[in-house]
């Protein structure tokens, strides 16, 4: 397929905005939507952009600019604009485009980016089966009616069953690379060990993380006609998998953006609520906001993860890199909803994990879909995360002590604090057999009560005077204070290093 094939698809009227008549003969990769201002980093050599330009403002002179280079660096085939959002393409982006030498078009406003991007998978999908004809290992028949019913639309698990019946195979169920089910065959699964388990064939391009791409996966080990027919038919439905991928990655970019704004404060709201509503989530919803860490991995990989856990719920999210090294999502469903599913799929997700990683998962509370809460919302779930050991979920409704509050604060803030406070006592400890600490954690366990902390320690209570004495005089601090109770009951329960 090339960038001029786009003009003879009449129904979707797509026209050309500038181009220079050779540049119409680029070819097609592949097509991605987005609305950052900067998408390169998320973009393939060949690509076809389509946008929404809701990040261009008539007030921000470089934007397109900006927008354009970032184009031109990742080597896209060709612009798509919508119109639906300022009336017609502004003459800052054709000149940007023009400038840069990207070609660009434009897609009127009653025309949708789902059917541009469905036409343009199904063109694409045809170029690879004309090139690859004689070469799918597929009777001709099979491929003719798995092409028609590829082309329309028909159920994954359609599919697959009409491929086990026509083609004798083996069952078959197709996953994601989390082990997602996404469809399986009719024919009932055979019982198998782990070690009678047929290796799967891997369905289009490889996913760029261990939770991405599709697999095909007979139930029962294929002779040799039946694995070769398996990898054909992996092949007609690499163009669905592709698709499927650049879907995902346009949702990515559509919630990176809506983050981007949302952590920008509240300078920002008015265009957070704008993104959120282009977001595809069910207009006037509760969120739930979820953050996501896997320490040394990226960003990418973390929020395919977060996106494989949802995908296991009915109810809609979206899942991004927060650019801070881990990820987020915001999802319809409740918080006792998400964090069942966590529980039940984390060791799934932490088995495609290597390197000791360890996947760390937080859940905010459910708000309204309002910038301002979301953002609470979702500094909340970021904390949340660190108040549990990896691979455990950590809920902001459960943050309900003081020692759960303080296992959050960065280990650089609490050790600190601890020297502050305790640094008198502790050089104390290292030299004396008996333990000032010891004796301050009793005693505030036991409610300031002489008695019982005497008992507890199994001293007189004489002792434990003197050495709530000496521990006033070490520290400054008056044990009769509330105040400063709580300041030292605060600075025991700091540790060196957060929970983990």
């Amino acid at each position: 397929m090339i960038v001029g094939d786009l003009l003879e698809l009449d129904d979707l009227h797509i026209e050309v905005a500038w181009a220079a008549p050779h540049m119409l003969g680029r070819e097609v990769s592949g097509v991605t939507s987005t609305d950052l201002q900067d998408p390169a980093r998320y973009l393939q050599p060949g690509e076809l952009v389509l946008t929404g330009l809701v990040w261009w403002r008539p007030d921000d002179g470089q934007a397109a600019m900006r927008f354009a280079n970032s184009l031109r660096t990742a080597e896209v085939a060709a612009l798509l604009a919508g119109e639906g959002t300022h009336g017609a393409v502004p003459p800052e982006l054709v000149d940007a485009c023009r400038r840069h030498g990207v070609p660009l078009l434009s897609i009127p406003a009653g025309t949708s980016f789902r059917a541009v991007t469905d036409r343009i998978y199904l063109r694409l999908w045809g170029d690879l089966q004309s090139h690859s004809e004689g070469k799918a290992a597929l009777p001709a028949a099979a491929r003719r009616t798995l092409t028609q019913m590829t082309r329309a639309q028909a159920p994954l698990a359609d599919l697959l069953q009409r491929a086990v019946t026509d083609l004798g195979l083996p069952g078959c169920s197709l996953t994601t690379g989390a082990g997602r089910l996404l469809a399986a065959s009719a024919t009932p699964p055979r019982t198998a060990s782990a070690f009678e388990t047929p290796i799967p064939v891997p369905v289009g391009p490889p996913g760029d993380s261990p939770f991405d791409g599709w697999l095909l996966q007979p139930q029962t080990e294929p002779g040799p006609t039946a694995t070769t027919m398996l990898h054909g038919l992996a092949e007609l439905l690499a163009p669905l998998a592709t698709r499927a991928r650049a879907t995902a990655s346009a949702q990515r970019q559509t919630g990176t953006r809506l983050v981007e704004l949302l952590d920008s404060g509240a300078e920002a709201d008015i265009e957070a609520e704008r993104a959120l509503a282009l977001s595809g989530l069910p207009a006037q919803r509760r969120l739930t906001p979820v953050a996501a860490r896997i320490d040394s991995t990226s960003e990418t990989w973390t929020a395919a993860a977060l996106a494989e856990a949802l995908y296991e719920l009915p109810d809609p999210f979206i899942a991004a890199p927060d650019g801070r090294g881990g990820a987020v999502a915001l999802s319809t469903a409740s918080e006792e909803a998400i964090a069942t599913t966590l529980h039940t799929l984390l060791p799934r997700l932490e088995s495609r994990l290597t390197s000791r990683r360890r996947l760390r998962l937080g859940i905010g509370p459910t708000v309204e879909p309002l910038a301002a809460e979301l953002r609470t919302a979702l500094v909340q779930a970021r904390y949340a995360l660190h108040v549990q050991p990896p691979g455990s979920i950590g809920r902001w409704s459960q943050i309900t002590t003081l020692e759960t509050l303080l296992r959050g604060v960065p280990p650089e803030i609490t050790a600190g604090f601890r020297r502050r406070l305790l640094a008198p006592l502790i050089e104390h400890d290292r030299t004396n057999s008996v333990s000032l600490l010891d004796t301050l954690d009793a005693f505030l366990r036991h409610n300031a009560s002489w008695a019982k902390t005497a008992e507890a320690l199994h001293i007189h209570v004489n002792t434990v005077h003197y050495r709530i004495k000496r521990i006033e005089e070490l520290t400054g601090r008056s044990l009769l204070h509330l105040d400063d109770r709580i300041d030292l009951w605060a600075a025991l329960r700091c540790t060196s290093e957060r929970v983990s």
